[in-house]
């Protein structure tokens, strides 16, 4: 599986990330336009904010899907019986936000949205035309002013060992949304799955930032954008004893778009959250 590194700078980058994206559901950019100061600065303060007990004052509301979500009550995913072994924060327009971290991710937040809608420009023109006849309306179009795009701060805490026989940092999963755009994390494990059922580690060099495609695009394209499975594996060496923190931006289009003729983008999300136990 040839998941390509495309330099953000190059004339020929939109093509040929879309190509990626095509062919492996997954495209990797560098020189980007996102500060890695900015990314790793999250990346520090949050690890520090995770390791207080702070975090349980915001835990999540399963009507606004908000806040700290613990290892507890972590994702099942779907298919699976056991939980990941993570812990996050999700971050809306409109959600909460813990007082004890400064505003760095509502700022990477905006930075991060403003580079999403120019990939989604940049699949929608080099999309087919009868493929792109599918779509209710332009690819960018369907995130603008959406307050469902959710920024997730994920940590997977150092393994103790007593974990569940068979549990790992995220079980083989789909995402649920257009495009997930995600810094690469500050340790190694993203995999992705390939046509024959073959794991392929997915390039992540620190300052690369990692695009896949999620389920809504796939359902909008009539499955031209493949929503490809991927996991986070658990490390092993001295990597069993340290964090991993990641930071994907899950792109969501506004309640009532389009995506097919059985699915608004509302309709969709509640089906998947129901499936991941998340909402009732």
């Amino acid at each position: 599986m040839n998941v390509l590194v495309v330099d953000y700078r190059d004339p020929e980058a939109p093509a040929r990330f879309t190509e990626s994206l095509r062919t492996t559901g997954f495209g990797v950019l560098k020189n980007h336009p996102i500060p890695q100061s900015l990314v790793e600065s999250i990346y520090s303060e949050w690890l520090a904010f995770f390791d207080t007990e702070a975090k349980h004052r915001y835990a999540f509301s399963r009507e606004t899907q908000d806040g700290f979500f613990s290892t507890a009550i972590s994702e099942t995913a779907k298919g699976h019986k056991l939980k990941d072994i993570k812990e996050y924060f999700h971050i809306y327009p409109l959600g909460r936000y813990p007082a004890e971290v400064s505003d760095t991710a509502r700022r990477y937040y905006a930075i991060a949205n403003d580079v999403a809608r120019e990939l989604l420009s940049w699949v929608d023109a080099n999309t087919p035309a009868q493929v792109k006849a599918r779509f209710s309306m332009p690819l960018s179009n369907m995130i603008a002013d959406s307050t469902k795009t959710l920024l997730r701060v994920l940590r997977y805490p150092p393994l103790t060992g007593d974990e569940p026989a068979g549990a790992i940092r995220a079980a083989a999963h789909e995402d649920i949304n257009l495009l997930t755009v995600l810094p690469a994390a500050n340790e190694p494990g993203l995999q992705v799955k390939d046509s024959v059922g073959n794991w392929h580690d997915v390039p992540c060099d620190f300052g690369t930032l990692v695009i896949n495609t999620g389920d809504m695009l796939q359902e909008a394209s009539g499955g031209y954008y493949p929503s490809t499975t991927h996991r986070v594996v658990n490390p092993t060496g001295e990597g069993r004893f340290k964090s991993r923190v990641s930071l994907p931006l899950f792109l969501h289009p506004r309640d009532e778009v389009v995506l097919s003729e059985r699915h608004t983008a509302l309709s969709y999300l509640d089906e998947r959250l129901r499936e991941l136990g998340v909402k009732n």
